[in-house]
């Protein structure tokens, strides 16, 4: 069944019937459209979507473009998984589809929206210096998640790192501590470590506290590393005998991953949680309601996340005509168990 058998048997032009098989319903009749649509139905037409690349200017598929270097590593982190189920429900309401696709070398960019003639592409996981080295290809729109980067053929979307490291580190104060740690890849090639390690920094000044450098503990994103962080820290606690007003109370991580890591490695080693030390994490992945106990995260929108990528691809002409200027979105406290008073605090009271 092709669109000139329904054409034929609709009695209509081919250009009719494809107007209405794409929803280009503007000089189309609603009895035409009902008549089309139901021989489209009973005929069990499916559109060809490598015929609709073939016959327009760009394909209606969005790429999402992962560096992918490393082979063991392709979208296995949950912020990634949550991040791209937030963005294919955003295109496909639009009637887009999403390509996933791999890269070693930032090049590629430009062979993947070419080779599959993408309407535009989201970039996620890429470095500063990775975003600064994309050149525009073509009408394509190249929209970064989460790179603090300048390149005017690249648009972006992130969040407000620096107000969720100053949001944590009020909530710990507000709970008693005042002794607290960072934990979080010291040295990043993004900013978004750099981003909320400086506004934990701000918030804990606002309060006459001081981080340390020994405080900031350099960890990767991962549970693994978490984990590993927490037997160390353990480990070095119990040695030299510190005591909790020698030692860090919390600890703000940098990423529910690596705060869930903590947690478990901590209670591996015989801490209780948040009785002993607190942790507060960021993201809000759904991995922080299943852990024991449940995280204290700052919660970063996904789905605004996704609809503001949108507005870049898919723009209006109101919007168009706006600054190029990063797109904010906000963050939010969550607050759960894994957050409590100080030892000590508690103790007195």
């Amino acid at each position: 069944m092709t669109l000139k058998d329904i054409a034929a048997e609709a009695g209509v032009s081919l250009q009719t019937v494809s107007n209405v098989v794409n929803g280009n319903h503007a000089r189309v009749s609603s009895a035409t459209i009902d008549r089309v649509l139901s021989i489209v139905a009973a005929r069990g037409y499916v559109p060809s979507a490598s015929a609709r690349t073939l016959a327009g200017s760009a394909s209606r598929t969005i790429g999402l473009i992962v560096p992918a270097a490393d082979t063991s590593r392709l979208l296995l982190s949950p912020y990634d998984v949550d991040m791209l189920g937030g963005l294919e429900r955003e295109f496909r309401a639009r009637g887009f589809d999403l390509l996933l696709r791999g890269i070693v070398d930032v090049a590629e960019v430009r062979e993947a929206v070419q080779t599959w003639n993408l309407h535009g592409a989201v970039l996620l996981e890429f470095t500063e210096s990775q975003v600064g080295a994309l050149r525009p290809v073509g009408d394509a729109v190249l929209v970064s998640l989460d790179a603090y980067a300048d390149n005017p053929a690249v648009r972006s979307v992130r969040i407000d790192d620096f107000d969720g490291g100053r949001q944590a580190a009020r909530h710990l104060l507000g709970a008693g501590h005042r002794s607290v740690a960072f934990a979080g890849l010291i040295g990043s090639t993004t900013g978004v470590v750099r981003e909320r390690l400086a506004g934990f920094r701000a918030g804990l000044a606002s309060e006459g506290v001081l981080l340390s450098d020994d405080a900031v503990l350099d960890a990767h994103a991962s549970h693994e590393a978490g984990h590993a962080l927490a037997t160390s820290l353990a480990a070095r606690w119990s040695e030299a005998g510190l005591e909790p007003g020698a030692r860090p109370t919390a600890i703000f991580a940098t990423a529910d991953i690596l705060a869930i890591g903590l947690i478990q490695g901590f209670v591996a080693a015989g801490l209780r949680v948040p009785q002993d030390v607190s942790i507060i994490g960021f993201d809000n992945l759904a991995a922080g309601r299943f852990v024991t106990p449940q995280l204290t995260t700052i919660a970063q929108d996904f789905g605004a996340k996704a609809r503001a990528v949108s507005s870049l691809l898919f723009p209006d002409r109101a919007e168009s005509a706006r600054s190029a200027s990063p797109i904010v979105t906000s963050v939010q406290l969550v607050e759960r168990a894994s957050v409590a008073a100080p030892p000590g605090a508690r103790d007195r009271s």
